[in-house]
Parts: C-alpha cells; sequence; structure tokens
C-alpha cells in the first residue's frame, strides 16, 4: 500500500533543504542574523518526544535529527560530540533540533558544549508511559535487575544515576519485580534526572508536559516554538488530538513505586505550572 502521508513528508523536506540552501544564498553579505542554536529535547522513552519532533521538522528554520537518524545516531545513540558539532556546523537551517533521550543525563554538559543552545524536556503521566512501555518493550525487569547488580554495566540507563537513585532503585528492586514495576521505576530514575542537573532553575531549559500539549497544541506549541525561535503556524498541529491520555487502564505497579513516581510527578508539576 502506498504510503502517501510519508511520500508528502519526503517531498516537503526535500523542498524545504532547497529553500534553506537558497536563504543561505541570499542571506550572504546581508545584515548581521541571530547565530544558529542546538536544541536538545530530552525526557524519558515513550513520553511523546516522537511528536515534538515531527512537529519542529514541520518548520522551514528547522533541521532535525531523530534518534534514527544515521548521521546523529548510531543504534539510538547520539554520536560523539564533534559529530554533532560537525552537522550543526554544516546545517543550513537556523535552529538544529536532535533528540537525545537517551543522553538526558548529560543534557546540561551537552548545552555547555554549544554556545547557543537550549533544552526541552518532555514529562508523561506515568501510568501511560507504562502501558506505551509494555508494548514496546518486555525486558524491564531484566533492565532494572541489571541496574541494581551492576550499574557500571547498564550503559547509559544508569549513567550519571546519583548515589542516593541507585541506594533507592537498590532497596525496590527484587526478584520479584515485574515489567511493569520496573517501567515505572524507570520513569522514576530517569525524570528525576531533570532536577539531579539543576536544569529546573536552568534558563535555557523549558520543562513541557505532554498532557498539556495534546489538549492545547495551539497555545502550548505555540509557546514551544517561541522558545526555540522558530514561526508557528496552527495548522502544524492539525493532527495533534488528545485521545491518547489514559487510553488503557493502569497497570498493577507497586504501591511503593507508585507513591514515588506521584511525588516526583508533583514536583515535575510544581515546575510547569509555575
Amino acid at each position: 500500500m502506498v504510503n502517501t502521508k510519508r511520500i508528502k513528508k519526503d517531498i516537503f523536506l526535500k523542498l524545504k533543504a532547497g529553500y534553506q540552501i537558497i536563504n543561505n544564498r541570499y542571506s550572504v553579505g546581508m545584515k548581521e542574523s541571530p547565530p544558529k542554536k542546538v536544541i536538545f529535547v530530552a525526557g524519558n522513552q515513550r513520553s511523546g518526544t516522537n511528536m515534538v519532533m515531527d512537529i519542529f521538522e514541520k518548520s522551514l528554520k528547522s533541521d532535525v535529527y531523530h534518534e534514527t537518524d544515521p548521521r546523529a545516531f548510531q543504534n539510538y545513540i547520539m554520536r560523539d560530540i564533534s559529530t554533532i558539532q560537525r552537522l550543526f556546523s554544516q546545517s543550513k537551517a537556523p535552529v538544529f533540533i536532535i533528540k537525545s533521550l537517551c543522553e538526558s543525563q548529560r543534557l546540561k554538559t551537552n548545552l555547555e558544549n554549544f554556545h547557543h543552545s537550549q533544552g526541552i524536556w518532555v514529562y508523561r503521566n506515568y501510568d501511560d508511559v507504562v502501558n506505551s512501555m509494555m508494548r514496546s518493550f518486555n525486558n524491564m525487569a531484566k533492565q532494572a535487575k541489571r541496574i541494581a547488580e551492576s550499574p557500571e554495566e547498564a550503559g547509559w540507563l544508569s549513567e550519571a544515576m546519583s548515589d542516593s537513585t541507585y541506594q533507592l532503585v537498590n532497596s525496590l528492586v527484587d526478584d520479584s519485580i515485574d515489567d511493569a514495576s520496573a517501567s515505572a521505576l524507570q520513569w522514576y530514575y530517569r525524570n528525576i534526572l531533570f532536577f539531579d542537573q539543576k536544569l529546573d532553575t536552568n534558563s535555557r531549559v523549558r520543562l513541557i508536559k505532554y498532557e498539556s500539549l495534546v489538549r492545547d497544541p495551539q497555545k502550548e506549541f505555540k509557546g514551544l516554538f517561541e522558545f526555540c525561535g522558530l514561526d508557528f503556524k496552527n495548522r502544524m498541529v492539525i493532527d495533534v488530538f488528545k485521545s491518547s491520555i489514559k487510553k488503557k487502564r493502569p497497570q498493577n505497579i507497586r504501591k511503593d513505586i507508585r507513591d514515588l513516581c506521584d511525588g516526583l510527578t508533583r514536583r515535575m508539576d510544581e515546575v510547569f505550572f509555575g
């Protein structure tokens, strides 16, 4: 079956690339324009970052790198910083946007590597994240046990995890933990990194709640686009719907882990709602 939506997107991206090349040529010798900037999109998996990236890609001023792009990623892991700097320097777009989920623990450092850079951290109701993770992954309990037993071998999942978070994870993970509770625990220890890096007080970082994005996309995306220095059009969010909220019943998550997630949700909501 022909995927007309995919074809239309490919055509648009090719036209956009051409527009950016021509626009750069006309800009030579003209009055100084704002410096190019990098936007890192971070958060926990299954939190709506793909949607955010897709909306950003609709801007003529953006150059968007998804985690499936082999130029910038290998097996969903961002390539070394020199490669990203090279891609950024070669980009014809004024705003270079790159997914950084497996690198969320390094958001503060990555911002420091680029003078003109900003970060967006997307968070979502953990029950919906868990349901999504349960459909996409089937090894969350195994991952949690691996972190508890040997954090240095867990790769990006435990990278930069604070001692207090590790002690907490270690105390909660036992042989009986299931994938649902382990998924919720991952939601916690990946999102707590937002506060561990003191991003809540960093003016270069914007925290955004997924549910607010899909309930009022015109308002919330307009704010995000303004934060990034991009022009927003209402038509960009015509396909954004709130039907993904609480689409399925919550999983049976252990009470101690659910309490942990509830507490972090309240803390993040306080930052987002101000």
